[in-house]
């Protein structure tokens, strides 16, 4: 093996020190131009978008998918990813691990190749860091959703829809599903972010009528069938919808 696997994670409004940086310092934070200084002055290594393509976080995903199109694969991670984890067995039950950054190129290099026997092109990872998010007997999933805090991409002419920067990672599951029948989701392996949960980024522009508006474009675009709000939800609105895709597998 040895792929050619470049790491990156765009980054706005947030020069602190990168929390994703400090466990895997090969991920390159993609930043505005203009935030250039102040990225660099917070310990991040960087390299810049135009600043136009930032406020909109598909963009600047598909800025980095176009800029690396001779890479076998561009994984795109969240700035906040404080680990990338995985259950192991021991004994007669399971323990959390988290990968360090060796581990992680190793798993990545691994998972390329099995994209490709595949025939995939998105791969990624359990979007829940719950032991009762992973089915034992079902180590892989083909028709599962793929979160955007950790997105594998082999060379492909699918890209984020920048109509729906709070909703892109549904849709591009979705586009793949849509044409090449599978992805290829890692159910033993999870990664732990801040989703929502601090300034900049998305939270820059994610509000409950956004969100209720990019749910409904993302209805009209795929279906009610496909895509369905969570009524089980203790919350009054769920941004988070259920996929039912119709293709058959796991």
């Amino acid at each position: 093996m040895g792929f050619d696997i470049r790491f990156f994670a765009p980054s706005y409004r947030r020069p602190i020190r990168s929390i994703t940086q400090r466990t895997y310092p090969f991920v390159t934070l993609i930043v505005a131009e203009s935030e250039r200084e102040a990225y660099e002055k917070g310990g991040n290594r960087v390299m810049t978008c135009p600043d136009t393509a930032q406020g909109n976080v598909c963009r600047v995903r598909n800025w980095i998918l176009r800029q690396n199109a001779d890479a076998d694969c561009v994984v795109i991670v969240d700035d906040d990813c404080r680990a990338i984890g995985r259950y192991a067995r021991r004994g007669e039950g399971y323990v959390e691990k988290h990968l360090d950054a060796d581990e992680l190129l190793e798993f990545a290099d691994h998972a390329v190749q099995m994209a490709q026997d595949a025939g995939v092109k998105l791969w990624g990872l359990n979007c829940v860091p719950d032991k009762q998010a992973y089915r034992e007997s079902m180590p892989f999933s083909f028709v599962s959703y793929i979160g955007s805090p950790f997105t594998g991409h082999l060379k492909t002419d699918l890209y984020f829809d920048e109509r729906l920067p709070l909703k892109e990672d549904y849709d591009l599951t979705l586009q793949h599903l849509n044409k090449y029948r599978r992805v290829l989701r890692f159910n033993g392996y999870y990664y732990y972010v801040k989703q929502a949960k601090q300034a900049g980024g998305c939270a820059t522009y994610r509000n409950l009528d956004r969100e209720r508006e990019q749910l409904e474009l993302l209805q009209r675009k795929w279906g009610r069938d496909i895509i369905r709000r969570d009524h089980g939800s203790k919350r009054s609105f769920d941004f988070n919808p259920i996929l039912k895709t119709p293709i058959k597998g796991v």
